[in-house]
């Protein structure tokens, strides 16, 4: 049987495995985290994108790391990235970014582009801010040529890998107003939404499935991106999903994660459970 998971061959290609678009892909998509938790230059995502680039759609500075490098290194970043025809994505920041003012948007926002950066994540984490609000840097953003991605979540202070019991004192928000925020930013020109783990698989004494659920059936499933930089987390996604659920993983992740999606490998609920037919020619 013929790979139709890439346009170049890969090893053992005789081996069935579960369909995979060939990129640019517009669902199945997995996003890898920048430098932060792991502190890596262009040596080292040039080893990842050189063995499994093929496999990753997008890599995404965390934290605001990039205000840490020199402007060349950053750019460094986003042209090894293009060349593998991955995009890259800012993280959560802007909301740093707000705190001074309408000017400093503007300029990060130019800035960002200068570096290039394609997607700009609008995280809520750590502010309060309302829809009209998260509307209007929806508008920004895309306006400034940029991809929009707002990132929303349920748990109120979420974003800084605070602990469980920190958490759970800052209570909940309501997974309707979830997704209308996010209805009404996927309206306004979001090219997808960002699902915050925290609250419903980090940082959490039991997960809350049927968060993730509500998200996925409310939004639909290939205008949401779900955290789930852990296995157990990912093997979730995809088991209760299947292999066309968005992901944002560990830069580390990459090949776990894809030799799941395509049924190449797994752990016990999933070894060879995974499916999905090619599209007829």
């Amino acid at each position: 049987m013929k790979n139709r998971t890439t346009t170049t061959p890969t090893s053992f290609e005789f081996i069935p495995r579960a369909y995979r678009p060939d990129k640019p892909r517009t669902f199945g998509l997995t996003e890898v985290r920048g430098p932060y938790y792991s502190t890596y230059g262009t040596r080292h995502l040039a080893d990842v994108l050189e063995v499994a680039g093929r496999w990753v759609d997008g890599v995404k500075w965390a934290g605001g790391s990039f205000a840490l490098l020199p402007r060349e290194q950053v750019r460094a970043f986003s042209d090894l990235a293009h060349e593998h025809d991955a995009y890259i994505s800012s993280g959560g920041w802007l909301e740093t970014v707000l705190r001074y003012g309408p000017d400093a948007v503007e300029h990060y926002l130019k800035e960002a582009k200068e570096v290039g950066f394609d997607v700009i994540e609008i995280s809520t984490g750590f502010i309060s801010i309302p829809t009209s609000g998260l509307l209007r840097l929806v508008e920004q953003v895309t306006g400034a040529g940029l991809k929009a991605k707002p990132e929303l979540g349920i748990q109120i202070g979420s974003g800084g890998d605070s602990g469980v019991a920190e958490l759970a004192a800052e209570t909940k928000k309501d997974i309707g107003d979830l997704i209308d925020r996010g209805q009404r930013a996927l309206d306004a020109g979001a090219s997808i939404i960002m699902i915050e783990s925290e609250g419903i698989t980090e940082n959490v004494a039991e997960w809350n499935t049927s968060a993730a659920a509500s998200i996925m059936n409310g939004l639909g499933a290939r205008n949401v991106m779900f955290e789930a930089a852990d296995p157990p987390v990912f093997e979730w996604y995809v088991k209760n999903y299947g292999n066309e659920v968005n992901l944002f993983v560990d830069h580390s992740q990459v090949l776990q994660l894809e030799g799941l999606r395509q049924n190449i490998w797994g752990n016990k609920s999933t070894w060879g459970r995974i499916a999905n037919p090619s599209p007829q020619d």
